[in-house]
């Protein structure tokens, strides 16, 4: 009973933001979402990402350990749904980013820090960080069918990511000014990006629904099958380990629908994985916080 209420008061508050946004777009009242994913994804979490790895209380040699742990299960994933979508004859431009990549930032993010802390928060940034690379490089040669990797450089979450990990190797810190203007900002992340996931999904329109859940289903089959033994082969301690189980399961991103819009790729049929994975982890993301809590 104790495990089960306190999988609840971790749960509850991330799922009630989202369905605050969810409800505000019902009610009818505005909300801009390119302005506030632009703020978001510009300024608040990048912010976020660089102070919580310039602040982190993680040790180089646990750094390295998650770094590398985490890059070991995107890699696995990547090519375990490179055969799925060749198995189910899925279009590869469509379908295999969304599935590959989970949403880490709306979801994973506030998770951790309320399931573990300010550790947690650590551990998580620094796997998010890690997926933001892959999927703001290799993610988009995906979905746009080509292009140049390197121009994600250009984005300021990968900008963030490489800047807050040297100065977490480096151990150097900026001035205190700097550093609370910052963290001000970065503040604002965690909770913007939860109203906006549910604004995003009150306004997705779903396609194809019993397809989308069994490949959601699969999904986090194969996501937790491949990050839980990782974790255990690089030896990672308890709150790390239990991060990164949590993050790479976590459900389809709603960055993943506008990925597709952008690049041309069927944009309905992500929509439908986005709404299916993200209602579908209401009950699976407490199942696995209670298993590795």
């Amino acid at each position: 009973m104790n495990v089960i209420l306190t999988v609840v008061e971790i749960v509850a508050p991330v799922f009630l933001l989202a369905a605050l946004g969810f409800a505000w777009v019902r009610l009818g009242y505005e909300y801009r979402l390119d302005f506030v994913t632009k703020l978001a994804m510009t300024l608040g979490v990048p912010c976020l990402i660089f102070v919580t790895l310039m602040q982190a209380d993680i040790e180089n040699e646990a750094l390295t350990a998650i770094a590398t742990a985490t890059l070991a299960a995107y890699a696995i994933v990547i090519v375990v749904f490179f055969a799925v979508t060749l198995a189910f004859k899925l279009d590869r431009q469509t379908f295999l980013a969304p599935l590959s990549f989970g949403n880490t930032g709306n979801l994973g993010l506030p998770l951790a820090l309320f399931a573990f802390g300010d550790l947690g928060l650590g551990y998580a940034v620094v796997v998010f960080a890690v997926m933001a690379i892959i999927s703001f490089t290799f993610g988009i040669w995906l979905v746009s069918g080509g292009g140049n990797p390197l121009s994600s450089l250009k984005e300021p979450l990968v900008a963030a990511s490489l800047a807050g990990g040297l100065f977490l190797w480096m151990e150097w810190e900026t001035p205190t000014v700097i550093t609370n203007t910052l963290s001000l900002i970065g503040q604002l992340g965690i909770p913007l990006m939860l109203i906006t996931l549910g604004v995003a999904l009150a306004r997705l329109s779903p396609s194809d629904i019993a397809r989308m859940v069994w490949l959601s289903a699969l999904k986090v089959v194969i996501c937790v099958a491949v990050a839980w033994p990782i974790g255990l082969w690089f030896q990672l301690n308890d709150v790390a380990f239990a991060v990164l189980v949590l993050q790479v399961a976590t459900p389809v991103a709603v960055t993943s629908y506008l990925l597709a819009e952008k690049y041309g790729a069927d944009a309905d049929s992500v929509a439908g994985l986005v709404v299916v994975s993200t209602l579908m982890s209401v009950g699976f993301l407490p199942l696995i916080l209670a298993f590795v809590i």
